[in-house]
């Protein structure tokens, strides 16, 4: 049973405003933010928080990303209803959710296991099932590739290889390249076998993007 009332819905509605005003126009991004309860997303302490466009912690050194941010990337992805969707940084499961609420089939990794552990469960529990594996988000999902698309949800010094070589042709990646403290949001659109092509799409500052497994 998900804990969810009307003030959440009136929030979620003033969240969704606002994100309109900033930029985010997609109707299938703002209507999926706009269903998801991000406040079942988040610790207790920070309950009140949850419709405010802002990032907060969600443990293991990680954060819920802020709503602009996910609105922004989602809406650079372009998804469609029916498409395979890698996402690279499961976290609290927030944006993997969005993903689903579009109506996309969700492959998610997460290098974390305290995180991952705890989102595998919940995410079911409130009706979401994307597939969600524990790994080195560098490395992508290979046996299930190709993709149409591809989001990292954390900063990466450089555009993972491996993961470029996992989308179809004519997929595109979204992800955050730059230092630990500025990452410019690249496109970048697989046009051939071994070509690609990247516009960058402003700063933003995600944390980073690290390799390898942590188990807790």
């Amino acid at each position: 049973m998900i804990n969810e009332t009307s003030r959440h819905k009136g929030l979620r509605k003033r969240l969704v405003e606002g994100l309109k005003v900033k930029g985010i126009r997609n109707p299938s991004v703002l209507e999926a933010i706009g269903n998801v309860p991000r406040h079942l997303f988040m610790d207790s302490g920070f309950i009140n928080f949850a419709y405010k466009d802002q990032a907060f912690p969600i443990g293991a050194g990680q954060t819920i990303s802020q709503p602009y941010t996910v609105g922004f990337q989602t809406q650079l992805l372009d998804v469609q209803k029916g498409e395979k969707i890698l996402e690279v940084g499961t976290g609290s499961g927030y944006q993997a959710a969005v993903l689903v609420e579009m109506g996309a089939k969700v492959f998610t990794i997460e290098r974390q296991k305290e995180l991952y552990t705890k989102t595998h469960k919940f995410l079911p529990s409130i009706g979401y099932k994307p597939a969600c594996f524990f790994g080195d988000g560098y490395k992508g999902l290979p046996d299930f590739a190709p993709f149409d698309k591809i989001l990292v949800t954390a900063g990466a010094p450089l555009v993972p290889p491996e993961l470029k070589m996992q989308l179809k042709i004519g997929g595109k990646l979204v992800v955050p390249v730059g230092s630990d403290k500025h990452q410019d949001m690249c496109e970048i659109v697989r046009t051939g076998e071994n070509d690609f092509k990247m516009k960058k799409h402003g700063g933003f500052v995600f944390v980073p993007l690290l390799k390898g497994t942590v188990n807790f």
